[in-house]
């Protein structure tokens, strides 16, 4: 545990008990309802078994089996999604009122938008805000946070791809560069949602004013909208791919965020017991 001196505040495990607890009117480890009492009973217990840190690892591999069952759930909507009278509906008439409307000049500003959120960007981005956070906070957290996030997400996309092995609109219709794998669900709509939501999610923690978080929170919404668009707008994706990508995206940050409460829950208890002993 450090302090700086300059702001007065805390970093290392004591900051994030004195800073990361409580969003606004928020307190992330109060547990309403149920469900909510169990789970942190359950981070309670955690922490006396195997530490703060521990628990996080375990809620966050409990995490990644459910983000593996919902890319297995993806699998039972598939009829609705390549039904012509279902969702899917939309997918052809979209893209084809896209066609008539793309340029060369906005194919090329938005194929390199949209490599900002692909297997090089969206990677160096996520590295730059673990390696600022986690050395400005002196915490292994936002490390721990962000790699789920973008592993999980990884895991998702990969397990979609494979389960359901779903066709990329034809190559005639598409922007180069052309990719070639399958198309459900879109993985750069995926990755941005779970690691640009993640990276939010940290920053919002040690925001105070309501203002900065509402900007946080838009801008990260905005960003991640334009990235599926992007994929729609260059025939990479069909706009259902988007949207599964944009659901399966939203269900894992919130699984990692939950899983960041358990973990704040069972550090509060984990320095009381140690206060008292120490008493």
């Amino acid at each position: 545990m450090a302090v700086d001196e300059q702001s007065g505040l805390e970093h290392g495990t004591r900051g994030e008990r004195t800073q990361d607890t409580q969003v606004g009117q928020v307190e992330l480890t109060h547990w309403r309802g149920r469900l909510g009492h169990w789970m942190a009973s359950f981070a309670r217990w955690m922490a006396d078994a195997v530490g703060p840190y521990g628990t996080l690892l375990v809620t966050l591999a409990i995490g990644a089996a459910i983000a593996t069952a919902l890319s297995f759930l993806a699998v039972a909507v598939y009829d609705a999604v390549t039904d012509e009278d279902g969702i899917a509906g939309i997918d052809r008439p979209l893209l084809d009122a896209i066609l008539t409307i793309r340029s060369p000049g906005a194919d090329a500003f938005i194929t390199g938008f949209t490599d900002l959120a692909g297997t090089i960007g969206m990677p160096l981005v996520a590295i730059t805000a673990l390696l600022i956070l986690s050395i400005r906070r002196r915490s292994w957290t936002p490390l721990v946070l962000i790699v789920a996030a973008g592993g999980g997400s990884l895991l998702m996309t990969v397990a979609g791809k494979i389960l359901i092995g779903r066709d990329r609109p034809p190559i005639t219709d598409a922007v180069p560069p052309y990719e070639v794998s399958a198309s459900f669900p879109s993985g750069h709509t995926l990755n941005a949602v779970a690691i640009l939501g993640v990276i939010a999610y940290l920053i919002i923690l040690r925001r105070h004013s309501a203002w900065s978080r509402a900007l946080i929170i838009v801008v990260t919404i905005v960003a991640t909208v334009l990235v599926a668009a992007s994929r729609v707008y260059l025939g990479h994706h069909w706009v259902t791919d988007v949207i599964a990508g944009w659901a399966l995206g939203a269900a894992w940050l919130a699984l990692v965020i939950t899983a960041h409460r358990l973990y704040l829950t069972s550090r509060l208890r984990h320095d009381e017991e140690r206060a008292a002993a120490t008493a």
